[in-house]
């Protein structure tokens, strides 16, 4: 099987340069940096103790922000490498002045290439954040008696189906994690039937109840925000194709009967900005981009975020946050840091990617379920509710500070074994 995987990715990487300038063409790669999907690093090893923290995107960064902050005040750590797999989570790290963090992207998961980074980086601990598995990475890693975290795990039933059918060759890769922190029951128990029982598999909690406090960038923006004090806002983040016009026709809705109306829009993949500006003005709406920094809001009735890392200013002003990837099949997407802001969540039917998190939600009735653009609009309302807020925001301190102290005798331990 191990065998067969690499065949697969060696051909990937014959056909790889096609696929890189088709990235590169459509605003999904970086044209300069992407030599280091090839284990070509552009940034030096600093001598000394280095953590390697590893997250497929947005969402695991943002994770795992506060644990990262941490590891920037431990002496004993002398460089922190980040790295993930896509563009728009390659700047995220930019709003944060780190002195010892840095990021690279992920490289391809080939024998030769996986071992070309880890003979580079050298790293004393590597941690991988939710559902990142990689069996060549994970191979070489073991290899070199590197210790291996999984935090944050998540495992859906759909992906453990997969791996449990592929027997023996699952085992051995789930085996080569030193330790696993999952994030929730169902995670906790497929990890117990995929890896051996003398593995440490230990519940924290999910690390996105953790409140990630603003930037400096995000507190200078009070004039910007200032433009939307008149105004009755409400925000549709992290939307997917189809559900733009979806929240626009709730706008529609909601527009015959509240006055100074402001639907934001905050799409997941921010490239798309051009398009749903086109299928939106042909339902007679007017719209902006955010990345032109329009002075008069007067009369825009879709105000469309395109640009990255600032999701969590605009749920810090809205009152009402519909989630998207909820009414296609996605999965759904985090809605912890609106409701951390005491923001009323609402979602489509398809949530199963955070189910465990909604179940919670929707018994402090935090969050509730729509099924048309007129029953979100019904359902939209224009005041925060700090109370909620502070009950997530301190079911969040909680689990930072276990896994804070979990995190941190685990790297004591093993940086005085060396």
């Amino acid at each position: 099987m191990y065998l067969f995987y690499q065949t697969i990715l060696t051909f990937i990487i014959l056909i790889s340069p096609l696929i890189i300038i088709y990235r590169i063409f459509n605003d999904k790669e970086d044209k300069r940096r992407f030599i280091e999907k090839f284990s070509i690093s552009s940034i030096k090893r600093k001598k000394g103790k280095i953590i390697w923290l590893h997250g497929a995107s947005v969402g695991e960064i943002l994770s795992v922000i506060p644990i990262i902050k941490n590891f920037e005040k431990n002496r004993n750590i002398n460089q922190i490498l980040f790295t993930s797999s896509t563009l728009s989570s390659s700047k995220i790290l930019k709003n944060y002045r780190f002195k010892k963090t840095i990021h690279q992207f992920y490289p391809i998961d080939h024998f030769f290439l996986t071992s070309k980074f880890l003979n580079y980086w050298k790293p004393d601990l590597a941690i991988f954040v939710e559902s990142e598995i990689w069996p060549c990475m994970f191979k070489n890693i073991n290899s070199r008696n590197i210790p291996l975290i999984l935090l944050n795990a998540r495992i859906t039933k759909k992906t453990y189906i997969k791996w449990i059918g592929l027997g023996n060759f699952s085992k051995s890769i789930f085996n080569k994690i030193t330790a696993a922190y999952p994030q929730n029951l169902e995670t906790n128990f497929f990890l117990k039937k995929l890896m051996s029982t003398n593995k440490k598999i230990n519940i924290l909690g999910n690390l996105k109840f953790v409140e990630q406090k603003l930037t400096k960038n995000e507190k200078n923006n009070k004039i910007f925000f200032n433009k939307f004090n008149k105004k009755k806002i409400w925000v549709a983040s992290s939307t997917h194709v189809k559900e733009e016009v979806f929240c626009a026709e709730a706008h529609i809705e909601l527009k015959k009967r509240v006055k100074n109306l402001i639907t934001i829009i905050i799409p997941r993949h921010v490239h798309r900005a051009n398009e749903i500006i086109e299928k939106l003005s042909n339902l007679n709406l007017k719209t902006v981009l955010h990345s032109t920094n329009p002075k008069n809001l007067n009369k825009v009735d879709i105000y469309v975020v395109d640009t990255f890392g600032e999701t969590n200013k605009f749920h810090k002003i809205a009152p009402t946050v519909f989630l998207g990837g909820s009414i296609i099949k996605r999965g759904g997407q985090n809605p912890l840091e609106a409701a951390r802001h005491g923001s009323k969540i609402l979602h489509g039917p398809n949530v199963d990617n955070f189910k465990d998190v909604y179940k919670l939600l929707k018994s402090l009735r935090i969050s509730k379920k729509i099924n048309s653009p007129k029953n979100l609009a019904n359902l939209i309302i224009f005041k925060k509710n700090k109370i909620s807020g502070q009950k997530i925001r301190k079911i969040g301190e909680k689990i930072l500070k276990k896994t804070i102290k979990e995190l941190d005798t685990f790297i004591n331990n093993e940086f005085k074994k060396t």
